[in-house]
């Protein structure tokens, strides 16, 4: 099942208050990005937080890890919250120093023969 367009509208709204958040649509799911870093997937209308030790001490007492999909690693299952902006921006902001820059795109080249 495919995560429907209004969930991830609703989702990534609610997560506004973190700062610049972006969703890019790839097989029927979402990458969620804050300036440009993949913060979330939203997969089967559900949202899942990568996973950080910031993030992983903010839950702790609520905390649910879950594939996002079959073979992925867990991360972090945020199903309660997500009524809840305040909430949801704060896990975001503690996150985000701990995730990796995004890979710079290197052009491919070919040298010519002639």
């Amino acid at each position: 099942m495919s995560t429907s367009q209004d969930f991830a509208d609703f989702v990534t709204e609610q997560m506004s208050g973190a700062g610049a958040i972006s969703k890019r649509k790839m097989m029927g799911e979402y990458v969620v990005y804050c300036q440009e870093k993949v913060i979330a997937l939203i997969c089967d209308n559900k949202l899942f937080i990568k996973p950080t030790v910031a993030g992983r001490n903010f839950l702790e007492g609520e905390l649910v890890e879950a594939p996002p999909y079959p073979g992925a690693k867990n991360f972090f299952l945020i199903e309660d919250k997500l009524e809840d902006r305040d909430f949801l921006a704060q896990l975001i902001k503690i996150s985000y120093p701990e995730l990796p820059a995004p890979k710079l795109k290197t052009k491919n080249v070919r040298k010519s023969l002639f």
